[in-house]
């Protein structure tokens, strides 16, 4: 069995920009080949896992009451497509909150995998999908695999990105073909 775990915001739906926040449903636009994407993983019997920090919480840009619609909207939109969310995991607190749950911190993916109760895991067979550095991070921190995508906050031509991901992809469907045939 295959566990993907997705940042968000810049892999599944558009990448609202530096510094800003996706507030409400209206503003949640999926990307281009997210859904087909996540079908085929989910036809595949992947466990997929969103983990995303959303510190908009705590600095009260929205609520987390907005945050659940977004994500219950978010999930609406997945199931008429027959696709399979395991679970969406959030980090609400800001980064001087010192939480364990904040990427590059990996509480968020320890939760998840909690979330399957006794199935054994092979790390080798986890995959971390983001479109940033942090992102990166926190699947090494894991223990994954970790393809960064070009379709979010970096851009291929990002020569000084800090960190070697596993793998890199222009979108979510590109990543996936990565994984299927791995």
């Amino acid at each position: 069995m295959k566990i993907i775990f997705l940042d968000r915001d810049g892999v599944i739906n558009k990448y609202p920009g530096d510094g800003r926040y996706v507030t409400k449903w209206s503003e949640f636009k999926f990307l281009k080949g997210v859904k087909l994407a996540l079908k085929r993983l989910t036809q595949n019997d992947c466990k997929i896992f969103i983990i995303s920090n959303q510190a908009g919480v705590s600095k009260g840009i929205f609520t987390k009451k907005d945050l659940d619609d977004i994500t219950e909207n978010m999930l609406k939109e997945l199931n008429r497509s027959k696709i399979k969310i395991a679970g969406v995991f959030y980090c609400i607190h800001r980064e001087e909150d010192k939480c364990s749950c904040r990427k590059p911190k990996i509480g968020l993916l320890k939760n998840a995998i909690r979330s399957l109760g006794k199935i054994k895991i092979d790390k080798k067979n986890c995959f971390f999908i983001g479109d940033t550095y942090r992102d990166i991070q926190t699947g090494e921190a894991f223990g994954c695999k970790t393809i960064l995508v070009f379709s979010g906050k970096e851009k291929k031509n990002n020569k000084n990105f800090p960190l070697k991901a596993d793998f890199t992809a222009s979108d979510l469907l590109e990543a996936t073909d990565l994984i299927l045939n791995s």
